[in-house]
């Protein structure tokens, strides 16, 4: 079913908003302002993983606040992300009456934000551009292909995607992700292979909160952006990109 004018009206408004949020944060370039953004957007991403994974413990905020003050101090995520997986099954261990499913929200949406402000840190905020513009032009590439010439299904997670529209988002993210990454890693070929690889996780990273969302029987992760559901539904793809874009420019670049 198409959206109606007004719902539409509300996506694009929604959407024209937030573009100018993240532009004047991008210009400001400032790392505690990022820090602090992104740590809003992971906390309000956090709570909505919390529903779709059905948890109900309050107590694991507290430790989800630790860990992004921790980030912001020490520079290496994914340590972190070690240490707080094997301070758990030691708790697991110790206790034996913590469920595992509590560090779910541990591996998504953390280890994503965590990848993130990373990225920013190694590489500053011209691989953020990069990554925005490639995960931005896989979604509306794969809209556009998909709308016009999407036969087949691509995936019973996410019924409304076509493995057209999907190819179609590929490519042209692949390209429009070549002029940015060009000017950071000054090879042809990586930046190429950054692109297309960063856009293919964003496909699996969008898939992936849809096959959640199923699992939970909801439509949105949430409600706090008009016209766009919640915060997970709008960072999916940026929470599997940055981890693919970050070990590709330390592997590669």
């Amino acid at each position: 079913m198409k959206p109606s004018s007004n719902a539409l009206q509300t996506r694009i408004i929604t959407a024209v908003f937030l573009g100018l949020a993240a532009l004047a944060v991008g210009l400001i370039n400032n790392f505690w302002l990022i820090w602090i953004v992104l740590g809003v957007v992971y906390l309000l991403a956090f709570h909505e993983s919390l529903r779709l994974y059905n948890i109900n413990n309050n107590s694991l905020y507290v430790y989800a606040v630790i860990l992004w003050i921790m980030a912001s101090i020490y520079p290496y995520s994914e340590d972190l992300l070690v240490l707080s997986g094997l301070i758990f099954v030691a708790a697991v261990a110790y206790t034996q009456n913590i469920p595992f499913k509590n560090f779910l929200p541990f591996m998504y949406p953390t280890a994503g934000m965590l990848y993130l402000l990373s990225l920013y840190q190694e590489y500053g905020i011209s691989a953020l551009l990069w990554l925005l513009i490639v995960v931005a032009a896989a979604d509306i590439g794969a809209y556009f292909v998909g709308k016009s010439i999407g036969r087949t299904p691509f995936s019973v997670s996410s019924p409304s995607k076509t493995r057209e529209g999907v190819y179609g988002g590929i490519v042209v993210a692949t390209v429009a992700g070549f002029f940015v990454g060009i000017s950071i890693v000054e090879n042809m070929l990586q930046a190429v292979m950054i692109s297309m690889m960063v856009s293919i996780s964003a496909v699996f990273g969008d898939l992936f909160e849809s096959y959640l969302k199923r699992q939970a029987g909801v439509k949105d992760s949430g409600n706090i952006l008009p016209g766009h559901g919640g915060i997970l539904d709008r960072i999916d793809g940026y929470l599997f990109g940055a981890i693919i874009m970050l070990i590709l420019l330390r592997g590669l670049a």
